[in-house]
């Protein structure tokens, strides 16, 4: 169990040395809050090469990171289906856990999981982080400051022909677990979590345009693969506050629209920049207006690793972190409504809920030394 009475930089772990381990250590070693003191992984040597590529002073397996006595926080970066077991690990030794998206693959295990955490005294934060950069965090605070008037509904866009063209291995973007739903609906949901609150009830449909595609590009060029999922999903959520919002996700699109989101309001429609990255400016339009007002974006745009920091210094302040367990629960259970609707071709209510937080301050700053 970890010590409650800390001070200093938050000491940070991290189990999983793939490929989306190098944004996160790139950013984590700049930040003076938090201390990285171990890697860990399935196979010693790559976190080894890790450790050493970003003069890490440990490294080894998952267990030697939850023994590690400076540790408080655990960053888990494993495979998706390994979400759910590696962050209970973490928690029930008395660490707090950060984990990539999805925060469990099944609604069941997210439940248990912040249970357990609750029981240890311990939190957990979820991916994705960059609603938490300059560009979504503006629009929120925009959206708070009343001017756009009473928000009343949203409108989301995601239409791409699909990653086969680019991707050298793309099957598993179109079978289950994924598809434009499980892939790219974490940063589209969260994002209309945050600027409208919990969602009660969804109903969608999908299609699939094509029963098999083929690879583009790299070694498998030519290679066709079966496509078991939609690859088109169109769903309408409700909230608790009674808006509503349309959500177009789709690899069947033959042009691209991607990072398409708007929050219409009784005074002014506000445009969102793209929620999959962590700057852009937004654009408020007056009712009944022409032409648009930029709303520059202020904040921090560092990249992955920025919530693990946020939640770090709140760790120490003895406040509520902005990216909670709770918010990537609800998340995981909205897609998986979605899903169930257009397996069911029926309404489906979504029971989980979160307590709504505030928007992060325009000087949020993740190179200033503030603990």
């Amino acid at each position: 169990m970890i010590s409650r009475t800390r001070t200093g930089p938050v000491g940070v772990g991290i189990i999983g040395a793939g490929t989306i381990s190098l944004e996160y250590l790139t950013n984590l070693t700049s930040f003076p809050d938090v201390a990285v003191h171990i890697i860990g992984d399935l196979v010693p040597e790559a976190a080894q090469q890790r450790a050493e590529d970003f003069a890490i002073p440990a490294s080894g397996t998952a267990q030697d990171v939850l023994d590690h006595p400076d540790v408080e926080l655990v960053i888990n970066l494993t495979i998706p289906v390994a979400h759910a077991e590696v962050s209970r690990s973490i928690v029930a030794v008395g660490k707090h856990v950060w984990t990539e998206k999805p925060i469990t693959t099944a609604p069941a295990d997210a439940t248990e999981l912040l249970a357990t955490a609750n029981e240890h005294g311990v939190r957990v934060g979820g991916a994705p982080d960059t609603v938490l950069g300059a560009g979504i965090q503006t629009a929120l605070r925009t959206l708070r400051d009343g001017q756009v008037g009473t928000p009343t509904s949203a409108l989301t866009l995601f239409q791409s022909p699909g990653p086969e063209d680019w991707h050298p291995n793309p099957a598993f973007l179109f079978q289950e677990g994924a598809g434009p739903l499980y892939d790219i609906a974490p940063y589209y949901a969260t994002t209309l979590a945050l600027a409208l609150g919990p969602v009660t009830s969804v109903s969608a449909a999908g299609s699939r345009a094509r029963e098999q595609r083929t690879i583009g590009s790299g070694p498998k060029a030519g290679e066709s693969f079966e496509v078991t999922v939609p690859t088109q999903v169109a769903a309408l959520l409700r909230f608790e506050s009674g808006h509503n919002a349309t959500v177009l996700l789709s690899f069947d699109s033959p042009h691209t629209r991607v990072g398409f989101v708007e929050v219409y309001g009784t005074d002014a429609t506000l445009a969102f920049p793209d929620p999959n990255v962590f700057d852009g400016g937004s654009a408020l339009t007056a009712y009944r207006g022409e032409q648009a007002t930029v709303v520059p974006a202020s904040g921090a745009t560092t990249g992955r690793g920025l919530g693990v920091l946020e939640m770090a210094r709140a760790i120490r302040a003895g406040v509520p972190h902005r990216a909670q367990g709770e918010i990537a629960a609800h998340v995981l259970d909205i897609m998986v409504a979605i899903e169930t609707a257009v397996s069911r071709g029926q309404t489906v209510e979504v029971t989980s809920s979160f307590t709504e937080v505030e928007p992060m301050p325009a000087d949020f700053d993740p190179y200033a030394a503030t603990l």
